[in-house]
């Protein structure tokens, strides 16, 4: 279909899949038509499958006024690019999108253009302090404050998953002793259960049939995100903290009763009333539209 007003595009490039979304942004943004395909992160030459994506997309709907890209790692403060990544999707390191696709493309860390997008047309839209917890494999995160990214002096802010819940435990993927990833993350399911859950929706099956061990390292976990919680909420003092992430989208009313009964232990309330807790509303294509967002933003400056 073609967009009578304009639109802005985002993609947000993940290991297995690369998302897009074209979202018209006037008068206000509407709702959004999505693209998705296979990253095919195998290959080195798989950057040519955005490209390629991003003119099927402009065939069906004519030029985008903007484009902005999201992906994992550590963007440069510049915005061009990726200035750091760990372990797979090695070719973003240090690709500058805006010279690969001939046309200024303006990236963010995926985490934090999910936040901008739930900020945008989401679960905290209109907020201007928010932080985000994304669920998955490990837990990401990012935070704005006074209605800014914040993404401070090398754009690692935000790192959520790696704050330390106990000192002595064992070292995560960035060496954090005893982390919030580790202690909820799908990665160490087997790991915190001696083996008998594979993964957090067995997990979670097995709590809501009434398993007694599953609902032990299950309400443990619970235990140590509302800790987790609670400290940054004395540290950032957000309106809404917004949780999304593969976890959170199968398995939220698992997670919500538990959580809140733990807040209520942990949280400092000094006014009476609790931090609001939202599931995502964009699902797994918040990254693209916090992307589209932020093309957006640079056209309007």
């Amino acid at each position: 279909m073609k967009h009578a007003e304009g639109y802005v595009l985002g993609i947000d490039v993940g290991v297995t899949n690369v998302k897009a979304v074209c979202i018209d942004a006037m008068p206000q943004p509407g709702p959004y038509q999505t693209f998705e395909r296979p990253t095919l992160a195998q290959r080195s030459d798989w950057p040519t499958g955005v490209a390629d994506l991003i003119k099927t997309i402009e065939t069906i709907n004519g030029p985008a006024r903007g484009i902005g890209l999201a992906a994992p790692g550590i963007a440069h403060p510049d915005g061009t690019h990726i200035a750091w990544m760990q372990g797979r999707l090695a070719e973003v390191h240090d690709l500058n999108w805006s010279e690969f696709l001939k046309r200024p493309v303006p990236v963010l860390n995926d985490a934090q253009a999910a936040l901008l997008g739930e900020t945008w047309v989401g679960a905290a839209r209109g907020s201007a302090n928010v932080m985000l917890l994304t669920l998955g494999t490990g837990v990401g995160g990012a935070l704005m404050v006074d209605g800014k990214l914040l993404k401070g002096f090398s754009g690692r802010a935000g790192h959520l998953g790696h704050i330390s819940l106990n000192p002595d435990g064992e070292l995560d993927i960035v060496n954090t002793p005893g982390s919030l990833e580790d202690a909820i993350g799908n990665c160490t399911v087997s790991d915190r259960t001696h083996g008998r859950f594979e993964t957090t929706h067995e997990l979670v099956a097995g709590f809501e049939a009434g398993d007694t061990e599953a609902a032990r390292a299950w309400l443990t976990s619970i235990r140590s995100l509302a800790a987790a919680i609670a400290s940054l909420i004395n540290v950032v003092d957000p309106e809404v903290v917004v949780i999304g992430g593969g976890i959170a989208q199968a398995s939220y009313e698992s997670l919500r009763e538990p959580l809140a009964r733990e807040l209520e232990r942990f949280e400092w309330r000094p006014f009476g009333r609790g931090v609001r807790i939202a599931a995502a509303h964009c699902g797994s294509f918040a990254g693209a539209v916090g992307a589209a967002k932020n093309a957006l933003d640079k056209i309007e400056l």
